[in-house]
């Protein structure tokens, strides 16, 4: 996989279709929105939109398709949801059960399917400002943190906010949190800058993802993660819901540029 180039969307969901990408997506496909998934049976997708109505921080929604419809159109022509993510997580009653790299087997004609901004979709942006994201560059999925903030509830969906978190020097930290306020469907701005016990956050223990790569001086940024919907789907707890995994998103034909 090292040696093949994922330049487009299309090309990454390819990959993910034919096997050949099994992987956290951060740094494809650059200058791409990447969306988290979120699939529920249709008696949940009203209270799940107004969650993401009252939580537009973690929660911007790209898309939503029509019930029983695994394709979403106006994200890419050829998209289908069964098959577009590297890897998903199906939830049962709340707990999550399996990690497969279809979801074929577990379709049903009652799902809806969102797509909710990634902040991935912004790393293009730090990246062609020369501002290291770490991660990346280490090849490791983003850290990813529940904290002590609340969502506001919307029927059965509530829980904690999920942050990720991106530590830089304090020169890029500025620049990044600028950069990053331009695209708020890829969450905006941060949430939290500085110190992490005051939002409930270990650095050293990560929720999702990886352990971060922290330097002497480094500034951590935390912004709202799409994760979140994941602990409010544990918190309603339907008999079924799938999502993708944390890192591996879809990757949209929607482009992700700053005016």
């Amino acid at each position: 996989m090292d040696s093949v180039r994922f330049d487009t969307a299309e090309q990454v969901r390819k990959a993910c279709r034919t096997g050949q990408l099994a992987a956290p997506t951060s740094g494809l496909a650059q200058g791409f929105q990447q969306g988290n998934v979120v699939i529920l049976p249709a008696a949940y997708a009203d209270d799940f939109l107004r969650f993401c109505v009252r939580n537009p921080k973690p929660a911007p929604i790209l898309g939503v398709s029509e019930v029983g419809d695994p394709r979403l159109p106006s994200l890419g022509a050829d998209l289908d949801i069964r098959y577009d993510a590297p890897a998903y997580r199906v939830f049962r009653n709340g707990e999550a059960t399996d990690t497969v790299t279809d979801i074929e087997a577990f379709w049903r004609e009652d799902f809806v399917t969102f797509v909710i901004g990634c902040s991935f979709s912004f790393e293009t942006a730090l990246l062609r400002a020369d501002i290291p994201v770490r991660h990346i560059e280490a090849g490791r999925n983003v850290a990813m943190y529940e904290t002590n903030i609340p969502t506001v509830a919307a029927g059965p969906f509530a829980g904690p906010l999920v942050v990720s978190m991106r530590s830089f020097n304090p020169q890029d930290a500025i620049r990044a949190i600028i950069l990053s306020s331009h695209l708020p469907q890829a969450h905006g701005a941060p949430v939290h800058i500085g110190d992490p016990a005051l939002i409930g956050v270990d650095l050293a223990k990560p929720d999702f993802g990886d352990a971060p790569d922290i330097r002497p001086g480094d500034v951590p940024v935390f912004w709202a993660c799409g994760v979140t919907p994941q602990s409010a789907i544990r918190h309603a707890r339907p008999e079924i819901a799938i999502t993708h995994a944390p890192g591996h998103m879809l990757v949209t034909d929607l482009r992700a540029e700053i005016a």
